[in-house]
């Protein structure tokens, strides 16, 4: 049986499978401390992103897609908010970022020590997850194909300003 011709996309992934070892074996003790999360815990809805909200006249009427929904650091909630609402293009919008977790703070007393805890499990998730491409080769959807490469351009863009995004993290 013939194999199926090489796309730009399965020579993109290659690449982008290289540099990801390439990032693995740089970073491997940057492992997070531990297997419990910093912070406080309570009930959060998991998946809480612009496509989750249903608007009508410019004002929330409905939050959906409850399915995650459980107890789990605050801190990780913010981190992953942030994370999915203005990790756009390859990039964080680091003044976004800053300003969401300034009001999320300014309600929930979350220290910038629990709050880094969780931006750094979640940057070590990213580096070493790959749920895209699963997606990707399991339902044959390229939607998660292209989602693998920009969030691919993104934890890059990440790990090379590290610093930068932990501090528009922490604002207050």
């Amino acid at each position: 049986m013939p194999s199926a011709p090489v796309t730009d996309f399965d020579k993109a992934a290659a690449e982008a499978l290289h540099d990801r070892r390439g990032l693995l074996a740089r970073y491997a003790d940057a492992r997070p401390d531990g297997e419990v999360p910093a912070g406080p815990y309570g009930w959060t809805h998991g998946d809480f992103q612009y496509r989750n909200l249903l608007r009508r006249d410019g004002r929330v009427v409905a939050v959906l897609d409850w399915d995650r929904l459980g107890v789990r650091p605050y801190g990780e909630e913010v981190a992953r908010t942030a994370q999915v609402q203005f990790g756009v293009g390859g990039t964080f919008d680091l003044d976004r970022v800053a300003a969401f977790c300034s009001g999320y703070r300014s309600v929930i007393d979350l220290s910038e020590g629990d709050l880094a805890d969780a931006v750094k499990r979640l940057w070590w998730k990213r580096l070493t997850d790959f749920w895209q491409l699963e997606f990707y080769l399991d339902r044959q959807d390229p939607t998660f194909g292209e989602m693998f490469l920009t969030d691919e351009a993104l934890l890059h863009w990440w790990t090379d300003r590290a610093d930068e995004v932990q501090a528009a993290y922490a604002a207050r």
